[in-house]
């Protein structure tokens, strides 16, 4: 009884990841199927091109990395970048949460970016909350999100004075790893050094 009881343990532990990397990745497929399709619609494509496809997910992936490619390309010219500026002050900052998903996709790709600072929230007592530092204010305030792990971008919002955080020199993206990991990591981010990030 004891040898059944270890064996289909066992096997339920090997199996409950694999399961949940399965159910991970058909959900990536399908944002990225959601994704691409305005591209697709937008090319000379037929109608409802991924649906009888074996594997719409992979192809979904390759169409939007050759469109990003291609934009990549076009946004090296100046002129190119002046326009999309502009429209992006009179077009898209209008957009509700645009300007935070910018700041958070932006942060999490380039490391040296400073718009969002993984930083604790001190309590006085030599402890503190993980936080990230979103403004700092000219009047020595800053507005911080406290996250709610293990998602580590949704949280509350809070307004404290800058000389209650403590800046940390990891980056954004080790910074909300470890938070989506319920804490896991953090104490790498709390002992790093400048010259561990060059």
């Amino acid at each position: 009884m004891k040898f059944l009881k270890t064996t289909l343990l066992s096997g339920l532990f090997a199996l409950l990841p694999l399961m949940l990397l399965w159910i991970g990745l058909r959900e990536i497929g399908g944002l990225l199927e959601a994704m691409a399709q305005p591209i697709a619609d937008a090319l000379p494509f037929p109608p409802g091109i991924f649906d009888n496809l074996s594997a719409p997910g992979v192809v979904a992936f390759f169409l939007i990395a050759c469109t990003s490619f291609v934009l990549g390309i076009a946004a090296r010219f100046s002129w190119i970048r002046s326009a999309g500026r502009s429209f992006e002050r009179s077009v898209l900052t209008r957009i509700p949460m645009y300007r935070m998903l910018k700041i958070m996709s932006s942060t999490l790709v380039d490391t040296s970016s400073t718009d969002v600072d993984p930083a604790l929230l001190m309590d006085g007592s030599g402890g503190g909350d993980p936080c990230y530092v979103i403004e700092k204010h000219s009047d020595g305030r800053a507005t911080i999100l406290l996250p709610w792990s293990p998602a580590s971008f949704a949280g509350s919002i809070k307004v404290v004075q800058q000389s209650d955080l403590e800046t940390l020199l990891c980056s954004l993206d080790e910074y909300s790893r470890s938070l989506s990991q319920i804490g896991v990591g953090v104490e790498e981010c709390l002992t790093m050094k400048s010259t561990d990030r060059e």
